[in-house]
């Protein structure tokens, strides 16, 4: 029989008292679902002194944050993000995770915790999930062998004069004030332990997700394909993007699907405190069968006043869903609509 496995961007519980709030207008869907995944871009964890919001960390009450992903039904989370920081939160929130019994990849204690992979068991099914992020601060917050912190894949940036003609529209180099190229990739280190340890872990599992925390804005920048068809190349059945918190083009790479932003699914309060905009966000259904994943599809998400996620119809999405298309022609591919659900198609 097969099954179908839900996959979401960034979820935040910080302010959340009751629990069953965030996800009570999509509970349906999760129930449903045979397993859950999602980024969870929080520490259930409480600093003694309260949260400091002139520090990255985001703190969520590990009580009421903790029982939102067992409402939901979350089977694991990925925690390899810019905002799961500092040591005490780190373990803290991990001995939070374990005390419910779900599974996670991305931080821990120690280098070997933090990028160890997450493996759900369901029906006969072995579900492999692998986070990473490219997102992260360059003291005290990437895991060592004695120190606890987020599993990273370094990124490098270059700053280059367009000395050619390249598009129509960008003069060449000869005029003053012309703004330099931006140019990203991802060091060759990282990203060959990142491949190393999605072939380990394909020999584990039926079913292999990589998810990446990167990017910028609502562009997928250079780096970004470079590390999702690696993953593909090294055995991953899918790769999910997350962390700018938009949502970002697909790209069916050797018949595997690549969502490189599915923005943010819960998140009511950000940085400094503020209240976090209205932004569009994707929900993942993968449907599996003989252990294959043989159909990928979105549902679009937002977030009201009340902090509670919702089903919006793609009709009502016009501009958004122009604008992701125009993106992913790049990508060859554009996403269409079926009453609520969107599909991933060629361009």
């Amino acid at each position: 029989m097969p099954q179908t496995l839900i996959l979401t961007g960034d979820l935040n519980f910080m302010g959340v008292t009751d629990p069953t709030v965030p996800f009570r207008k999509a509970i349906a869907d999760f129930k449903a679902a045979d397993v859950r995944f999602a980024n969870m871009e929080c520490c259930l964890y409480a600093p003694p002194t309260g949260q400091v919001w002139d520090n990255e960390g985001f703190m969520a009450d590990p009580g009421p944050g903790g029982e939102c992903l067992k409402f939901a039904g979350i089977d694991a989370v990925g925690i390899a993000n810019n905002v799961n920081y500092g040591e005490a939160a780190i373990n803290g929130s991990v001995k939070r995770l374990d005390e419910l019994g779900i599974k996670h990849t991305g931080a821990g204690a120690n280098r070997d915790a933090a990028y160890a992979p997450a493996i759900v068991e369901k029906n006969g099914v072995r579900y492999g999930f692998l986070q990473r992020t490219s997102v992260y601060w360059p003291t005290n917050h990437e895991a060592t062998a004695r120190t606890a912190g987020v599993a990273t894949i370094k990124g490098h940036t270059a700053y280059q004069l367009p000395l050619h003609k390249t598009r129509p529209e960008v003069p060449p180099a000869n005029r003053p004030g012309i703004p330099p190229e931006i140019l990203t990739w991802p060091d060759a280190k990282h990203l060959q332990l990142f491949k190393d340890d999605i072939a380990a872990l394909r020999k584990q599992c039926d079913i292999l997700v990589a998810s990446c925390h990167w990017g910028l804005h609502k562009d997928v920048l250079d780096y970004m394909p470079q590390i999702a068809h690696a993953a593909i190349d090294s055995g991953a059945d899918l790769v999910m993007g997350h962390g700018p918190h938009y949502s970002l083009p697909t790209e069916i790479y050797k018949g595997k699907p690549i969502l490189y932003g599915l923005g943010s699914f819960s998140f009511h309060t950000g940085h400094g405190g503020r209240k976090h905009g209205d932004w569009m966000g994707m929900m993942v259904t993968a449907t599996i069968d003989n252990k294959v994943i043989i159909k990928t599809t979105i549902k679009l998400v937002r977030h009201n006043d009340d902090n509670e996620t919702y089903f919006c119809d793609p009709a009502n999405e016009g501009d958004e869903l122009a604008g992701l298309n125009m993106r992913g022609a790049k990508l060859g591919t554009q996403l269409a609509a079926k009453g609520m659900v969107l599909e991933i198609a060629a361009a």
